[in-house]
């Protein structure tokens, strides 16, 4: 069966289409927050591990969290942050600690 276009159809086509501009995701920043309990290496192996830094990386954002209190990991996708957050957080619990790993909302779109 043809499809049949009128001007109409066009024009409403045209108007949807303007009106529903897709928008990237919102993303949201991932970091780790210190305590006083959770080893430095144990830090590095998860920033290793979760969030695929390099030794110097996972390093410097060891000493990140530990200087100024919390330490980015990385920026994603709201789902993809929380789902790390929690997947950090449930490692560390496994391991006997308190380490803590947010995500937040992140300033730059």
């Amino acid at each position: 069966m043809p499809i049949i276009k009128t001007p109409d159809q066009e024009k409403i086509v045209q108007e949807i289409v303007e009106r529903v501009k897709l928008k990237p995701p919102a993303m949201y920043e991932v970091l780790l927050l210190n305590d006083d309990y959770t080893p430095m290496d144990f830090v590095e192996d998860i920033l290793q591990r979760f969030f695929a830094k390099n030794e110097e990386q996972a390093q410097q954002i060891t000493m990140q969290v530990h200087v100024q209190g919390k330490g980015l990991c990385g920026i994603y996708p709201k789902d993809i942050a929380e789902s790390k957050s929690m997947q950090v957080e449930s490692y560390s619990r496994k391991h006997n600690h308190p380490l803590q790993c947010v995500a937040e909302k992140s300033a730059i779109e």
